[in-house]
């Protein structure tokens, strides 16, 4: 009589496994998610409330919000691919110069459609060719831009488990080799290097 319960108990086993997915992608995968950072001058500068703003308009869902403060090492790790770049010591000192917001959006097209909100890198350029957008509003120049937003899938969910490290040990991991990461990079780093 033992064995109709073990399958039973394996068949339950596997439907939480896979109801948690599905509600973890709000039943549509259509949706993506994506990271978003509102720099030091955006929080400095009192532009939170209007980018949130601009965000929710724009019809994202702003899923998980937290403030830290960077640190040396939280800014080495997350921004490791410009390390070796001539501005990488002013980005270093500027991302560390006060807090940030960072946050988790989601919606359709996440990722190409927080670009376009954002607007282009250099916020001077963004004032005449992109007017409505964040940079344009709340930026100054091509490094004081205001919000970083991640590039592709891969960067969006190395970024998400950067600051989010319960995505990483649970929901990103578990479905990591679906966005095509076999090695398990982008194992975060909350904690260590931030405080906040």
């Amino acid at each position: 009589m033992r064995l109709p319960i073990v399958g039973f108990i394996r068949i339950l086993v596997l439907f939480v496994l896979v109801s948690d997915f599905w509600s973890w992608t709000n039943g549509n995968t259509n949706k993506e998610k994506t990271l978003a950072i509102i720099k030091p001058d955006g929080l400095l500068g009192n532009h939170t409330d209007d980018i949130k703003k601009a965000i929710l308009e724009y019809g994202f869902s702003i899923l998980k919000e937290k403030t830290i403060q960077l640190d040396e090492d939280a800014v080495t790790r997350f921004y490791a691919e410009h390390s070796s770049k001539n501005f990488f010591s002013s980005l270093m000192k500027y991302m560390t110069s006060g807090p940030v917001v960072v946050m988790i959006l989601e919606k359709e097209n996440a990722i190409a459609d927080w670009r376009a909100l954002m607007g282009p890198t250099d916020a001077s350029k963004a004032k005449s060719t992109h007017p409505h957008s964040i940079r344009a509003m709340c930026g100054l120049d091509i490094q004081r831009n205001c919000v970083h937003g991640s590039d592709s899938l891969t960067s969006a969910q190395r970024e998400m488990s950067f600051f989010f490290r319960e995505l990483s040990a649970v929901k990103l991991e578990d479905t990591w080799g679906m966005f095509g990461n076999s090695e398990g990079e982008g194992r975060g780093g909350e904690g260590k290097g931030m405080r906040g």
